[in-house]
């Protein structure tokens, strides 16, 4: 098996004094994972104390949900800049840049009873988010093709399956110690996860060209919070009121020149016209439907567990309990990692996609009718855990497979920043749901049984929507048929190919038998994939005529990539590749 996998270096050649994989790729996807579940951790650390942080900060129930607020907007902002920042000067260092900040944020929240404090560390621990993209990023990078789709679901689903071990984690923690106790952990878990990441996780080689776009990055932050500002406190301001349309409007001219602006830039934060493309712009806008079906669940299934038996549909269960019920959402999503891999492997991830939404339907819809017992919160979570974790393992690799391996950092961000979007939509619209329908018990109101049957038939809706989105999406193509040279006696078919031909030399000009050549089109998509023969001999048929990328890869050389022109006709393209012996790269 080859060391590395060429398709990493389409639309780039390699990098002058690159430094080689010296390590294997066997704790990569683990390490990685644990990256994600680390800032799940993080992202779900307060649910079990919502209803107490008035009083644990001195100060009213409007001003604590600034500390939940300040994570996710800083998390949609931050994460498809990281993104951009991993494609220009190394994912991986950017994902430990990510990690350190969360640690430090976590840090400042353990020290502190000050709500102004505590909003400032919670917006540094949102820093992490980029952590989802850029673990994807790498896993592209460095993994071989067999094992990349597996591996991109499991990072995807981490963002579940640590939300849903941190729920009863974080309850068990804040029942039994200093609530502060809960920052100190999540600083723990981000050292630990940094530590890994140095350990086991190579940087990649893959570089995009151009500069860091300062400018798209402020104008993009100014707008996302002028838009998800309202979003997330709309309820509560009120959302006629000035200050929630003025926001809106701002939000609508921030980005639309910001917009305008990207376009006449020839390296933007994000490529606009990349992301207008249909199977980037629909994945984008199901992805928005995912988070919405996500957050819903995690907002209404702990409150409704946790509510006395005395309002006559409350199943009165303790903190620590709640999160057990609610655990088996994450444990599902990652069980269905491998499935996801074997679906999308005959039928591609659109499938895998459409699947996992119409689970999600089948769950919500079955929540309508089992909310009077324990055990039945327990059985939907686990049906929303199977097909949210179909569903999230699908989007990186409908995403990967429609953008060039450069922008994958980016793309992955902007992605992420589309579930960030749903969620802050779910928080917001839910909210406002339960609290309008609340009902009073003494001195509180509670939410009422028609509040969560409400917020469940609106996720129910937002899943069906983006059901109808994924039916739209283009469908599996197989890849390219290659053709592979077994002797001298092919030599006059080989000729007649339209495409390229050639062989794969070492330094010195002898054959590299068995090596790995890879044909990428101009998308960054795969166009074709054969091994050499004995003697280093390969052909690759071109499906159309333009350009490409020849990448080629074999054990103890440095891969090498090379840019080609097939400008049709029934003459093949005479290219040689020269693999450098690993010796031979600087570090």
């Amino acid at each position: 098996m080859p060391e590395a996998t060429p398709d990493q270096y389409a639309g780039s050649g390699p990098l002058p004094g690159a430094v080689p994989r010296k390590r294997g790729t066997g704790g990569v996807v683990p390490v990685l994972a644990f990256a994600g579940i680390t800032v799940a951790v993080m992202q779900t650390l307060l649910v079990p104390i919502i209803k107490d942080l008035p009083a644990l900060l001195r100060t009213s129930p409007d001003n604590a949900t600034w500390v939940i607020t300040a994570t996710l907007l800083a998390g949609a902002v931050s994460t498809p800049i990281m993104g951009r920042l991993g494609d220009l000067y190394g994912k991986r260092r950017m994902l430990l840049a990510s990690l350190a900040v969360m640690v430090v944020g976590s840090l400042v929240c353990a020290f502190t009873d000050d709500l102004t404090v505590m909003i400032a560390g919670r917006a540094l621990q949102g820093f992490a988010m980029g952590a989802i993209p850029l673990g994807i990023g790498i896993m592209r990078d460095e993994l071989p093709r067999e094992k990349l789709g597996s591996a991109m679901a499991l990072m995807s689903s981490s963002i579940g399956v640590g939300g849903g071990l941190a729920l009863p984690g974080a309850a068990f923690v804040a029942q039994h110690a200093d609530w502060h106790t809960l920052f100190f952990g999540a600083a723990g878990l981000g050292v630990l996860s940094m530590v890994l990441t140095v350990v086991a996780v190579p940087e990649s080689s893959v570089r995009a060209g151009g500069r860091f776009d300062w400018f798209g990055a402020l104008g993009l932050s100014a707008g996302l919070v002028a838009l998800l500002l309202p979003v997330t406190k709309g309820s509560t301001w009120g959302w006629t009121s000035p200050t929630t349309l003025g926001l809106f409007g701002a939000a609508v001219v921030i980005l639309g020149l910001w917009g305008w602006m990207e376009l006449r830039l020839k390296a933007p934060l994000v490529d606009l016209r990349t992301s207008a493309r249909r199977e980037v712009l629909l994945t984008n806008l199901v992805s928005v439907m995912v988070g919405v079906a996500f957050y819903a669940v995690s907002l209404i299934l702990p409150q409704l567990l946790q509510l006395p038996t005395s309002t006559g549909y409350g199943l009165g269960q303790s903190m620590v309990v709640a999160g057990l019920c609610v655990a088996p959402l994450g444990l599902t999503m990652m069980f269905v990692a491998p499935l996801y891999a074997r679906i999308s492997a005959r039928r591609g991830p659109k499938v895998s996609l459409m699947i996992g939404m119409a689970v999600i339907a089948v769950g919500y819809g079955a929540g309508l009718v089992m909310m009077s017992a324990a055990w039945q919160t327990v059985v939907i979570s686990m049906v929303l855990g199977a097909g949210i974790g179909l569903a999230y393992s699908s989007l990186p690799a409908l995403i990967v497979g429609a953008v060039d391996p450069t922008e994958t950092g980016a793309a992955n961000g902007l992605n992420t920043l589309a579930r960030s979007i749903g969620t802050s939509v779910s928080s917001a619209v839910i909210g406002m749901v339960l609290a309008r329908t609340a009902i009073g018990t003494g001195p509180t109101a509670v939410p009422s049984m028609h509040g969560f049957r409400v917020s469940f038939m609106i996720a129910t809706a937002a899943v069906l929507g983006g059901l109808a989105l994924a039916f739209f999406l283009p469908s599996h193509k197989a890849s390219t048929r290659t053709e592979l040279l077994a002797s001298s006696e092919d030599d006059t078919a080989a000729r007649d190919l339209r495409g390229f031909r050639g062989r794969v030399l070492d330094a010195d000009g002898a054959p590299v038998s068995r090596a790995n050549v890879t044909l990428i089109d101009p998308g960054g998509r795969q166009a074709g994939l054969t091994t050499a023969d004995d003697e280093g001999r390969y052909a690759l048929a071109a499906p159309a005529a333009g350009r490409y990328v020849l990448a080629g890869s074999a054990t103890g050389h440095a891969p090498y990539a090379h840019p080609v022109t097939y400008l049709g006709g029934a003459v093949a393209v005479e290219v040689d590749l020269v693999l450098a012996p690993r010796a031979a790269v600087r570090s």
